[in-house]
């Protein structure tokens, strides 16, 4: 990335974050804002400034962007909060996910000309993550109830954590059968998850266990938390990859294991993720242009009838059918789970995994076709939920409300009613 291009990035990112709210009032999102600047100001057919999707430090800036949001993620999940209701996030992660990437798997099998199975599992897997990012008007809407919120989160925070291993082993096995450079056996995929497992798991709980004592202690000034925390992040990440293990797995679980035994009385987790969670929003604005500058003309170079179907169906079918399978029996209404079906937007992790095939796989018409398959959903996810986000929001809510009311006011009535029945009558001022 040269000097030119990093100035201009900065720029854009002190101009969105001085009129953010504007911008989100008019439903003009940031990865709104950044694929578009990113496709107009980098495209390489036009564009003035230079962004070549192979060089190393691009990779290397999306992956540790998606490192840090899975890590601050999954260290946010209160445990002892979600226990009270823990029934419909479970749902859609034990039951929705794995329907929706199974579901999209035989589609894009079917569908999708020449993708053999293992390729259509890497789409279906890639796709199957969700970005509340996308729809953060519904998550930080307060009318809106705040189980439906609170499921959202939870899924869009745990689900690209657990597609991960998922999105590992396709591509090794696309690798295999495509005979490209690096580690395409299934063993070493494994290797890799397990790598990854331990190494977060033990990051993850030794640094909980560092800052617990040191803040017990009034060993740590202030900010030191949250620069520990920042470092426990990266280091999960780069202690995985380094020892040849999957990073991505490792900040998930390094997350998980630091939420679940930071002592939240010394440490508030809001206070110790909030650099993580910070910087990470940062990067992720600059993955956004990224994403603007090199998918998106991938995209218009491989559009076709069958892609852009298949998108359509990711965005809806694929999803909504799952959710409404995983809900069933949990006494949500039918608006309720259409809206939580809908709020599934594709978002970072997918355009991450897309650039893990590509450093993997190498060039090739098949992997340009599937990595433009996925940059096409969440292409058109950053708009349509972008856009629907705050009028759907409001709908749903006042349609709730209204609702409500009608239920409230059939119960008035009814006691009423009850009432008047039951009551003697009243002898007439006239009787004699």
């Amino acid at each position: 990335m040269s000097e030119t291009t990093f100035a201009v990035l900065t720029l854009l990112v002190l101009g969105w974050a001085v009129v953010s709210d504007l911008l989100t009032r008019a439903n003009l999102t940031s990865p709104l804002v950044f694929t578009v600047a990113g496709f107009l100001l980098a495209n390489p057919d036009w564009g003035v400034l230079q962004l070549s999707v192979e060089t190393p430090a691009l990779h290397l800036i999306t992956e540790l962007t998606l490192a840090l949001l899975l890590f601050s993620d999954a260290a946010r999940v209160n445990v002892a909060t979600l226990r009270q209701d823990l029934g419909v996030p479970t749902r859609l992660l034990a039951i929705g996910l794995p329907l929706s990437i199974a579901m999209g798997t035989v589609l894009a099998a079917w569908f999708l000309d020449g993708y053999s199975w293992a390729l259509a599992l890497f789409v279906a897997a890639t796709l199957a993550p969700t970005d509340a990012a996308l729809s953060a008007q519904v998550i930080n809407d307060e009318k809106v109830p705040i189980r439906l919120r609170r499921a959202l989160n939870v899924e869009s925070g745990l689900n690209d954590g657990i597609a991960t291993p998922v999105v590992g082993l396709a591509l090794a096995a696309v690798a295999t059968e495509m005979g490209a450079a690096g580690n395409g056996e299934s063993g070493g995929a494994l290797q890799q998850l397990v790598i990854g497992l331990l190494v977060g798991l033990v990051v993850g709980v030794v640094s909980t266990l560092l800052i617990n004592l040191a803040a017990r202690r009034g060993w740590v000034e202030n900010g030191g938390r949250r620069i520990a925390t920042l470092a426990a992040a990266f280091c999960s990440f780069a202690l995985a990859v380094s020892l040849d293990g999957n990073g991505f797995i490792a900040a998930f679980v390094a997350g998980i294991s630091f939420g679940a035994t930071l002592q939240r009385e010394v440490t508030p987790v809001h206070v110790a993720t909030e650099l993580p969670e910070l910087l990470g929003e940062v990067m992720a604005l600059v993955v956004w242009f990224i994403f603007g500058a090199a998918l998106v003309p991938v995209v218009l170079d491989n559009l076709d009838l069958e892609t852009t179907v298949y998108a359509v169906l990711s965005l809806t079918v694929v999803r909504m059918l799952p959710v409404a399978l995983a809900l069933l029996g949990t006494g949500l209404t039918s608006r309720t789970i259409v809206f939580m079906g809908w709020f599934g937007p594709r978002g970072l992790a997918s355009i991450v995994f897309a650039l893990l095939a590509v450093e993997e796989l190498g060039e090739g018409a098949l992997v340009e076709r599937a990595v433009a398959t996925v940059a096409l959903t969440v292409m058109l996810s950053v708009v349509l939920h972008g856009v629907t986000a705050g009028p759907l929001g409001r709908r749903y809510v006042r349609l709730s409300q209204a609702e409500a009311e009608n239920v409230r006011g059939a119960i008035i009535r009814s006691r009423r009613l009850a009432h008047e029945q039951g009551s003697p009558e009243t002898p007439s001022a006239n009787a004699s």
